[in-house]
């Protein structure tokens, strides 16, 4: 498994997790406090292709691939979590990130909502 791109160690002991589940594809970023990206890793950089990378087994892996890459590098010990994206493996990462001995303080859902916005494209005709 590879990752996109890693910042060089530091001690971080409070993180936030960013999970942005699309359609496609689910994006995982590990944070500081202030913000600064630890590791940034996706369900296609994690050895998943094509559809496979919209599944929830898919989402699983990369969450807990990310989280314990950064226990490891950073010794991390609390996050708090923050989901966004109508994706399919949303449950499965949050899952995922605390099954990783973490102590999660909040799950925040962070999905922007129109309040009857821009006009949705048409329905597919085939």
């Amino acid at each position: 498994m590879s990752v996109v791109y890693k910042k060089k160690k530091r001690n971080v002991v409070v993180g936030v997790v960013y999970i942005h589940a699309t359609y496609n594809n689910i994006i995982v970023t590990v944070t500081d406090q202030q913000g600064h990206s630890l590791i940034c890793t996706s369900a296609g950089a994690c050895s998943f292709k094509g559809s496979k990378k919209a599944t929830p087994y898919a989402a699983q892996e990369t969450a807990s691939h990310a989280v314990k890459t950064v226990v490891e590098q950073n010794g991390m010990k609390t996050v708090s979590i923050k989901v966004s994206g109508p994706g399919a493996g949303r449950e499965a990462a949050i899952r995922a990130v605390q099954a990783c001995n973490l102590n999660v303080t909040s799950i925040k859902d962070t999905t922007k909502l129109p309040h009857n916005g821009c006009k949705l494209p048409g329905r597919r005709r085939v």
